[in-house]
């Protein structure tokens, strides 16, 4: 059967069946009657299109496109392709500009806020010393009334700033001073992009200002220079800072409560009482460098480096010679086993828990007679308390006798008054600044000092209910009591004591010529704290190897040592003295971390 025959019988069919089934539907009849009639000419219509490849029933008319009744149907539609493209690519060349311009316009901004080729603000590049001019820098603590309509340039850290209106006020530090400066739009050639930038600086940032000095109607009482501050006539930042971990305002706030300065150090961190932000110490001490910024450590330290200058003035005017002993030795200096152990090249070695030997060996047995060191000791000591560390700054001295250690005493005693003199001479800035985060009181002393014997301390002790005994070691929390006892009974904050047990002394220390359990040894104490530790020494071989017998110092790590005396030694005595320990309570410090730049505890290596 041709296609022809076939489409026309399957018309037919499909044709019948649908009539018979329209049929059906008008005379209501149930579907399942005319269902299979449905289900066969389906059947047919699949068969239809299978077999002819072309759906059954008349064909879709296609709708003819409008426009131009003389144009093809494909023409037309190119043509309006082609408007709807170029009308679109005009609108995104429209939108691309825009955005080209508003990029340009945000970018021409931003740089006139940064001070992008701007000669009097912006971003300086770094300086390599490929320059030099003829600009003169003035110290921010030279600025005074007396520069009134003078102009300066001054580098320091940005400390803050404070918009306000069409100007802003920024506060500049360097070290331990502070001044303000003022730049309004319109003023000096300040633009509002120039405020703006100044007021957007990042605090601690080292910025370069260039203005006027003035004396405004009012003091300026969060600077240190009250009395004047300089209108900007340039502004640029030197060094960028990043983000802060912690802010110098909440660095410097006043102490809250005094923290206790005796017991163990945890490192711990408890907010404050006030509820004020207040930086703890072992932030502090983890950002060390950004720490030491604050006025009061910058003159914490200034009066530390004030005690060592003074130490070495005062004993040079005495006929004393600077040493500088080793501090990598054979065997620990004072016996005991709180030594930094080392290998030297195969040996055993340590680090010096003080210059002693050596500095006897100098003093009794090389003929200088007066000698003195300031240079790091080492102690392997566990002791996590407010008042120890394992590496700090000694100063010690030794000397000639010519009959009594009582003639070291009075060395002493000239150099510690001598010492607080100078500094509350020398150091009243630095003392006030110190005071306004840290208060504490003036030290009290005597002239002369004050000299107890240990049995009268241990006497006064008694007398106040305390249990110490005449040849019982003295602790910590009893020397703080004798402390109060003496301040209370004599008015003085330092004193001396004389005269220890023989058995809580060093080897090297010289027996009492009456009492075999005392010795000729003696303490300095400020504020019932010691801060020096001393004797007259043996300066006889026999008796200083029988001593370092009974204390079980092996002979052969001092062998040298004891053989200097062997060649006429004279007498002598000296001590050593804590440089961080006598800054720690002069000022009253609850922590001796707070006198030592990079302190190192049994928990602390670095910064």
């Amino acid at each position: 059967m041709g296609k022809a025959e076939l489409k026309t019988k399957l018309t037919a069919e499909i044709t019948d069946l649908g009539s018979q089934i329209a049929a059906a539907k008008k005379e209501g009849k149930p579907k399942d009657e005319w269902d299979p009639l449905l289900k066969q000419m389906l059947a047919l219509k699949v068969t239809y299109k299978e077999e002819l490849g072309e759906d059954f029933g008349p064909k879709k008319e296609v709708k003819k496109p409008k426009g131009d009744a003389n144009q093809a149907p494909s023409a037309k539609n190119a043509e309006k392709a082609a408007k709807k493209a170029a009308a679109k690519a005009e609108k995104e060349a429209k939108k691309a500009a825009n955005r080209k311009a508003r990029e340009e316009a945000e970018k021409e901004k931003a740089k006139k806020l940064a001070g992008v080729g701007q000669e009097n603000y912006g971003k300086m590049e770094p300086i390599k010393s490929q320059v030099i001019t003829k600009k003169i820098w003035t110290n921010i603590k030279d600025l005074t009334a007396a520069k009134e309509g003078t102009e300066v340039t001054i580098r320091g850290h940005m400390q803050a700033s404070r918009p306000m209106g069409k100007g802003v006020f920024a506060v500049i530090r360097s070290a331990l001073y502070t001044v303000q400066t003022v730049a309004f739009e319109g003023a000096n050639g300040a633009t509002k992009d120039m405020v703006q930038f100044i007021g957007k600086v990042t605090n601690e940032s080292i910025v370069d200002v260039t203005g006027v000095v003035t004396c405004p109607a009012e003091k300026v009482e969060k600077c240190t220079q009250k009395d004047v501050e300089i209108q900007v006539k340039s502004f640029h930042i030197t060094v960028e800072s990043t983000t802060l971990p912690f802010q110098m305002e909440d660095a410097c706030r006043p102490d809250a409560e005094k923290e206790t300065d005796v017991g163990e150090y945890t490192g711990e961190e408890k907010e404050s009482a006030d509820g004020l932000i207040r930086v703890g110490q072992e932030t502090r001490l983890n950002y060390r460098w950004l720490d030491l910024r604050t006025p009061a450590n910058q003159s914490i330290f200034r009066v530390e480096g004030m005690v060592g200058m003074l130490f070495r003035e005062i004993l040079m005017s005495k006929g004393f010679t600077e040493i500088h002993t080793p501090k990598i030795i054979g065997g620990a200096s004072e016996g005991g086993s709180d030594v930094f152990n080392l290998d030297y090249f195969g040996r055993p070695a340590c680090l010096a828990m003080s210059p002693q030997l050596h500095k006897q060996i100098c003093a009794a047995c090389s003929g200088f007679e007066r000698v003195f060191e300031c240079g790091p000791v080492f102690r392997a000591e566990n002791s996590n308390t407010r008042r120890h560390l394992c590496e700090f700054n000694g100063m010690d001295l030794e000397m000639a006798i010519n009959e009594h250690y009582y003639e070291v005493l009075e060395v002493f005693s000239d150099l510690f008054i001598g010492i607080f003199d100078g500094l509350n001479e020398r150091c009243k800035d630095e003392l006030e600044r110190v005071r306004e985060q840290h208060p504490f009181e003036d030290l009290k002393y005597l002239r002369p000092t004050l000299r107890l014997t240990y049995a009268e301390g241990c006497a006064l002790l008694r007398g106040a209910g305390v249990d110490q005994g005449d040849l019982d070691d003295l602790s910590t929390e009893n020397e703080r009591k004798l402390g109060s006892i003496v301040r209370e009974k004599y008015d003085t904050d330092f004193f001396i004591m004389d005269e220890y047990p023989l058995s809580v002394r060093p080897f090297y220390t010289m027996p009492h010529p009456q009492n075999p359990k005392l010795s000729n040894s003696y303490d300095i104490f400020i504020r019932g704290q010691e801060i020096l530790s001393g004797a007259q020494r043996i300066h006889l071989p026999d008796l200083l190897e029988e001593r370092a017998k009974a204390h079980g110092i092996p002979m052969d790590g001092i062998s040298a040592y004891v053989d200097s005396f062997k060649h006429g030694a004279l007498p002598h005595g000296g001590g050593g003295i804590g440089l961080e320990r006598v800054v720690m309570l002069f000022l009253g410090l609850p922590n001796i971390r707070k006198a030592s730049f990079f302190p190192r505890d049994p928990k602390r290596l670095s910064p």
